[in-house]
Order: C-alpha cells, then structure tokens, then sequence
C-alpha cells in the first residue's frame, strides 16, 4: 500500500519548507533511512530520510516548491502500484478581475544590486517588503555584467601568469585552455551568488514576485495580472546596453553585445570592440590574454573617457605593449558579413580604414531600462530617459523612489547598492543621501585602475588651486616582487590647506587600495593625515602614503630612472593666483 510522504515540522516556528533537491526521481528504489531530499527553512537546511522502503512512485512538490508542514510532498509504494486517480479539476470559472494586494509597507521593482539590497534594507527596518524581478535576481551585474566578467579575467590572469613566468623561476610547459572549464566556471560563480541573493531574499521574509511591473497610480503596480499597492515605491530598473545607429549592424552576423561575449564557446582568433570604456577594455583585454587579435576603436580622444587622463594615456601603452591595437579619435561609420566574421569601416584622423574580425563586440554604453514602467501613470519625472531624483533618492512623486542605472547618478553596481540602502532608510522615515564624489569608479584591465573624487581636468575647468603628488610602482617593494613595475598612484590636493580631493591609482589591487582614498576624501582628510596613518610593509598600499608624501615633495623611496617620470616622484603645483 503507498504511503504519503510529508513536509516534516523541523520546528517549533517552522509552517512550510521549500525543497532544494531531490537525491531520488520517480520510478527510483527507495531504501528506508536513506536520503530523499533537502529541505529549507528560512533557519536551516535539513536532508530529509525514507521512513518506508519501496519505490517512489511520485513527486508532488518539486525543486524549488515550497509545502506548508505536513503537506503530501511524495509518494511511495510497490513498484508498478497504480495510485488513486485524482478527481477531476472542476469546469473553468470565469476569471475574477484581479484582486488588489494591500499591506505592503515597501515594493522594490528590479532584483540586481540596487534592488535587492534596497529589499533586504528595507525588511531590516521592520517593512514588508515586496520585490519584483522581471528576468533574473541579482540583475545585470550577477548575471551577465561584473561578476561573470571577473570570473573570465581571473581564468585569463592565470592563463597569462602560467605562461609568463619564466623570469622567476616558474616555467610550465604545454599549458593550454580547457574553454569549457572556463565557461563552466564563471557559470558556477554567478549560479553561487544568485543562488546566495535568494537565500537572502528568503531568510529576510521579502516576498519575491517573477514579472514585469508597471504603475497603474503612484501607489500602485500591476505584474503578471496581480495588483499590489505599497506606501512607499523603490525603482531599479537597471540599463539596458545602447544600439548605436551604425549601418549594418543589425544584419551583420559577427556583432555580439557583452553578455554573448561572455559566452562564447571559443576563444575568436580576432574582436574588434567598438567602444573604449570599462566594459570593452575589461572584456577586450580578457580576450587579448587568451590570445585573441584584439583591435579597440573609441570615438573620443582617450580611452576611458571619464577617468585620470594620466594614467589612461598609462593603460593604453600597456595594453598596445601587450599587443592590442588601440584606435582613438575613430568613428565606425558601417559594419557588413565578410568571411572571416564582421569587415568594420573606421574613420580615423589619418584615413578610413578597414577591419577584419571574426566577432564585433558593441559597447558603446547604456541607456536606463524605464520602457514598460507606466512612469507618466505615476507621475514621476524623467530628464534625458533618466528618472530625476534629489540626494535622498527620491523621485518628483513623494514616497516613489529610484536607484542605480535608471537614475544616471552613477551607472556602478556598488554606487546603486548604496543609493539602495539610502532609499530604502528614507523610505523607513529616515534621512539620509547619497553623495556620488564619496563613490570610487574603478576599470579590471589588466593594469587594475581605479579612482575617487576629482580629477586635474575637473579641478582646472573648477579654476581650483591644486598640487599633485605622484609614485610610481616600480620604487614599490611589493609590487616589483609581483612583477608590477608600470603603474602609479597619483594625489591631489588642495595647495592651500593639502584636503584631499583626488586619488588615482594604477596598480595591482588598484580597486582594494581605493577604499582607503575614498574614506579620506569622506572625512575630509589631509595628505598629511594619510601620512601620519602608518601601513604595514611590504604593501602596495605604501605607495599611497608615499604619493602623499610627494604632494610636498618629500617621498622617502623615490625612483628616479623611471622613463616616464625623470625628475622622480613629481610634485606638480596648479595654481590660478599669483605668487
């Protein structure tokens, strides 16, 4: 005779569980006392035993499926044992207009960063949250954005390290690239942190809702048929990648966009990037280690447009050194089918010319993702397709909020975690704002390049008065043991009172040294300050403190060979006042 299978009550507080996995399928032998599947609270995760033996002849709740405490989850009984018939589903009933959802304090629209720490903020704060997810939790950068992409490079750093290291002592003979393994990796890191994001959507009891949302009225949203309303509103709508209107390049084969880059299932002999900025050199130079011909075209002068001109100038030495082709001030006016993949047309400040390449990857930037979001029904406001917003995060509607890409502020994944926390404290009765010159910007090359606060270009535009202190890596112990001799770190600061205003820095670990520069900027710290603030040896982050020591020309390691830089650690002074 079956016998039923139940969700067990793990605990005193437990009513329901959901099933991660199942270690049986139907038709399978069971053996009493032998695992059946996994069960999650938002407490634990348990493995559930066979209490009888004999064959599962049924899974009524599967993977993923969550049954209240003493719900029928399975079935199992003698093999071939024909189970009760289950009555007939009763005739279809008209369908019910749809039914409004009250008693929410706070909906989140987008799971990625801004969106889902925003969720998770907000529940902290004792609201009910609800968040609304149109494709995958953990948005772009989980996905298909910063996290894939890292893993990637990390694949190509090892790769080139493994390859490269004959000088000290490390030779490898035959290494080679198991490409499915690098997919299959990176495929796994984004797996891990997603599934890590639902685990902290679930234990932090925010209802999570799979659909496409749009306002029917300031205060409420309709998703796949469901209406629900909320006091308080937060958008993270995210972006979505820009389409340039080039001829060509939506009939052209070859052209890929980033998330396809990322999951290609070869390394291409040839890419051509059209665009210069994070996302096509980040990408470009993992291709590049993995020995692709990479060719970078950039309509503006300098790659990396909105970083430190200095050490951009740095980064494109380094990459061409390394064998890519760098086009500045060079527009793509057409792209068509050619045999080997994409045949580009370049006007460049010399000439047209033409590339061949077998992939085009586009990345020209992004646009915010509001399409689809009733905003007009709700009355918020936008400037440029971007949602306007003050430093509270809040829209031109009181209680409507909007984070990360879809505001312009700044389109950085750890900027929008933190206009997600503001919003969601604001949206609790908090007050609290979001200063985008405290948020670090920061470019994984190759060369790691990162920066906070000002920029010389800025400043001078500002009519600012200004010094600057610059050291290089190669007077760095830790970095010459790595092998990281090219890079900088460069301070500027106030000529007056030496405030800190800008931290530049291209060197390894780059984006670990900045926080420290951004926490000064926050504090409004001295670069006497920094240097009475001792750090630990051998680190590149004595370069920091040396760079502050230049701002006055008294750095204690200076390099005075290198190429670049022959009076040594320069001190440079910008002033718009007479001496």
């Amino acid at each position: 005779m079956a016998t039923n299978v139940i969700m067990p009550k793990l605990g005193m507080t437990m009513t329901e569980g959901t099933i991660i996995k199942w270690h049986k399928k139907v038709g399978d032998a069971i053996e009493e006392g032998m695992p059946l599947f996994d069960v999650e609270t938002d407490k634990l995760t348990n493995t559930v035993n066979a209490n009888v033996s004999g064959t599962l002849l049924k899974i009524s709740v599967p993977e993923d499926g969550t049954a209240d405490c003493l719900a029928v989850v399975a079935v199992i009984g003698s093999e071939g044992e024909k189970l009760e018939a289950e009555p007939a589903p009763a005739a279809a009933a008209e369908p019910a207009a749809p039914q409004t959802e009250s008693g929410n304090d706070l909906i989140v629209i987008g799971g990625g960063p801004g969106g889902y720490v925003a969720a998770i903020r907000g529940a902290q704060l004792g609201m009910k949250v609800t968040l609304i997810e149109a494709d995958a939790v953990g948005g772009t950068c989980l996905n298909r954005g910063c996290m894939p992409t890292k893993a990637l490079l990390h694949s190509a750093e090892v790769y080139e390290l493994a390859t490269h290291s004959a000088g000290i002592g490390i030779v490898a003979n035959d290494v080679s690239v198991d490409w499915n393994a690098v997919q299959n990796a990176r495929a796994g890191v984004t797996k891990k942190l997603t599934d890590g994001v639902k685990a902290l959507i679930k234990a932090n009891k925010i209802t999570l809702i799979s659909g496409k949302a749009s306002f029917a009225d300031p205060k409420t949203v309709s998703v796949g048929g469901r209406i629900l309303t909320a006091g308080k509103i937060i958008i993270a709508s995210g972006s979505a990648p820009i389409v340039p209107p080039i001829k060509g390049i939506s009939e052209c084969g070859a052209v890929i966009d980033s998330t396809a880059c990322l999951q290609l299932d070869h390394v291409p002999e040839s890419l051509l990037v059209i665009g210069g900025g994070v996302i096509g050199l980040e990408l470009g130079s993992v291709y590049a280690r993995f020995g692709s011909k990479v060719t970078v075209v950039e309509m503006s002068p300098k790659l990396l447009p909105l970083m430190d001109s200095e050490l951009t100038a740095m980064v494109r030495r380094q990459l061409e050194t390394k064998g890519m082709e760098i086009l500045t001030e060079s527009k793509v006016v057409s792209v068509e089918n050619c045999g080997a993949g994409g045949r580009v047309h370049i006007e460049c400040p010399n000439g047209e010319r033409t590339v061949e390449a077998e992939k085009i990857l586009l990345c020209v930037g992004r646009k915010p993702n509001i399409e689809g979001l009733g905003l007009v029904k709700a009355g918020v406001k936008t400037e440029r397709g971007y949602i306007q917003v003050n430093d509270r995060m809040e829209t031109s509607v009181p209680g409507i909020y909007a984070v990360g890409d879809c505001n312009g502020k700044l389109m950085l994944a750890h900027a929008a975690m933190a206009m997600g926390e503001t919003a969601a404290e604001n949206a609790a009765g908090g007050s609290k704002t979001f200063i985008a010159a405290y948020s670090p910007s920061c470019a994984y090359i190759g060369p790691e390049l990162a920066g906070v606060g000002y920029t010389e270009e800025q400043l001078k535009e500002k009519g600012v008065d200004y010094k600057v202190g610059r050291f290089v890596t190669a007077a760095n112990g830790r970095s010459l043991v790595s092998g990281h001799v090219d890079g900088m770190v460069k301070i500027i600061a106030g000529e007056k009172y030496g405030e800190i205003l800008g931290v530049h820095i291209m060197a390894p670990s780059a984006t670990e040294l900045i926080e420290e520069a951004a926490l000064a900027i926050r504090l409004e710290a001295t670069v006497d300050e920094l240097v009475d603030t001792i750090h630990c040896h051998p680190t590149v982050s004595e370069a920091l403190r040396e760079a502050a020591l230049a701002v006055d020309g008294r750095a204690i390691h200076p390099f005075r060979c290198f190429p670049n830089f022959p009076g040594g650690c320069v001190r440079f002074v910008h002033s718009l006042t007479p001496r």
